[in-house]
């Protein structure tokens, strides 16, 4: 048996989205479960909002889930957050529209799902934050919370009666959890 290779950003991007279940992580597939309802609902609850703020106050671009975001090259990393957020400044130098993003957002929101561990979400919010990411959201359904990582600072733990801000990121950009966890 030969030597493994690892997958490149590049190959993974020419996979298509016929086969497009995998997120990258350091040159290793890792297959991506899809979304069930309540999941897709916060997210989508939670995109709308943010996708209405940047466009009301032209701060750049929000992003659905699945843009791929390449963190890391050699080996490659490839996460595709549910919701994310890019500023006007790194957009603007940005270029081609195809293709993953080269680097990352400056938010990126992790919805928890049934199948997700509490590790590979510190995991992706470690990750997102070693690339350069200024905000990372994990949002846990289940217990109604909101896990907020900043660089160089402790994890911040919202609970559903609290109110979730974009800091310097997103400069007021606030939601109620209340409003957001409201089926």
């Amino acid at each position: 048996m030969g030597a493994r290779h690892p997958v490149t950003a590049e190959q993974l991007e020419r996979m298509g989205e016929r086969d497009f279940d995998f997120e990258l992580v350091r040159g290793d597939l890792v297959p991506v479960t899809p979304a069930g309802r309540e999941h897709g609902a916060l997210a989508m609850g939670l995109g709308a909002r943010l996708w209405a703020f940047v466009e009301a106050h032209g701060l750049g671009r929000a992003y659905a889930a699945e843009t791929g975001y390449i963190l890391h090259r050699d080996p490659d990393t490839v996460r595709a957050p549910d919701v994310s957020f890019v500023s006007s400044d790194r957009e603007a130098a940005m270029g081609s529209w195809s293709g993953f993003i080269a680097g990352p957002p400056d938010l990126a929101v992790e919805v928890r799902s049934p199948d997700d561990s509490q590790a590979e979400l510190l995991r992706k919010a470690a990750d997102y934050l070693e690339a350069g990411s200024r905000l990372v959201w994990i949002v846990d359904p289940a217990s109604r919370q909101v896990h907020v990582h900043r660089p160089g600072q402790a994890t911040l733990t919202l609970f559903d009666d609290a109110t979730l801000d974009g800091g310097d990121v997103l400069p007021g950009f606030t939601l109620p959890l209340s409003l957001l966890f409201a089926k």
